[in-house]
C-alpha cells in the first residue's frame, strides 16, 4: 500500500515568475514610465516643436502639416499609452493602500480609472483632429483653423488643458497614505502639492500656472513613486 506524504499540498504556491512580477514591482515601473512619458511630451512640444512659439492657430496647423508623423507618434504616447499604463498604476496604489483605509482608497481609485479614461479619450480625438485639419490645411486653410479652434477645447476639457481629475487622484493618494503611514512621508507631500496644483489648474485664473507647477511635480512624483515600489518589491 501506498504511503501519502506527510506535508500537505498546495495549490496556491506561486512560480517564480509570478512572485518576481508582483503588483510593487509592475507598479513601480509603470510610475517610472509615466514619469519619462511626461520628460518626452515637454521635451517634444517645447523644444523639438516649440508648440509654445506658435503665434496663433494657423501657425500651430503649419507645425502639424510639417510634423504630422511625428505628432501622431507623440499623441499616442502622451494619451493613450499613458492613459493605459496609468491604470496599471491606479491598481498597483489600491492594493497597496486599500487595506488600511479601504472605502477612501476605492473613490480614489475611481478617480484615478475616470482620469486615465479621459485622458485616453483626449488622446483619441487629438489624433483623429489633427489628421482632418491637417487634410484640410492642403484645400482650406481657412476651414482647417476653424475646426482646429473648435476641437482644441474638446482635448483641452478632456485631459490636456486641467488636471482637476487627475490632480484630485494625486491629493487623494498622497491623504491616505499619510493616514495609514505608507509610502514615504516627503513623496506624500510632494504628492499634496501636485493634487493641489492640479485642482487649482481648473480655475482660469490660476490654470497655466496650476498645471504647469502639476507637470513638473508629478514627474518628480512619479520618480519617487516607481523607486519606491520597486524598492518594496524586493522585500
Amino acid at each position: 500500500m501506498a504511503s501519502t506524504p506527510s506535508h500537505p499540498v498546495t495549490g496556491t504556491e506561486q512560480s517564480p515568475t509570478v512572485r518576481r512580477w508582483n503588483y510593487l514591482r509592475v507598479g513601480g515601473l509603470a510610475a517610472l514610465a509615466e514619469a519619462a512619458i511626461y520628460v518626452a511630451g515637454i521635451a517634444y512640444f517645447l523644444v523639438i516643436l516649440d508648440f509654445a512659439g506658435a503665434a496663433g492657430p494657423l501657425e500651430q496647423i503649419e507645425l502639424f502639416v510639417a510634423n504630422e508623423t511625428s505628432l501622431y507618434a507623440m499623441y499616442l504616447l502622451i494619451y493613450v499609452v499613458f492613459g493605459i499604463i496609468l491604470v496599471a498604476l491606479v491598481l498597483a496604489l489600491h492594493e497597496r493602500l486599500a487595506t488600511d483605509a479601504p472605502m477612501l482608497m476605492r473613490a480614489t481609485t475611481a478617480f484615478g480609472l475616470i482620469w486615465a479614461g479621459l485622458v485616453i479619450a483626449s488622446g483619441m480625438v487629438a489624433t483623429l483632429a489633427t489628421g482632418v485639419v491637417v487634410d484640410l490645411y492642403s484645400t482650406d486653410p481657412a476651414q482647417a483653423t476653424t475646426v482646429w479652434l473648435a476641437v482644441s477645447p474638446v482635448i483641452d476639457g478632456l485631459g490636456g488643458g486641467n488636471e482637476i481629475v487627475g490632480g484630485l487622484w494625486t491629493l487623494l493618494v498622497s491623504i491616505v497614505a499619510l493616514q495609514t503611514q505608507a509610502l514615504h512621508r516627503v513623496l506624500n507631500y510632494v504628492g499634496l502639492v501636485v493634487g493641489t496644483a492640479g485642482i487649482l489648474s481648473a480655475i482660469p485664473a490660476l490654470g497655466e500656472i496650476g498645471g504647469g507647477i502639476f507637470g513638473l511635480t508629478q514627474i518628480v512624483w512619479f520618480v519617487g513613486l516607481g523607486i519606491l515600489l520597486l524598492r518594496t518589491s524586493r522585500s
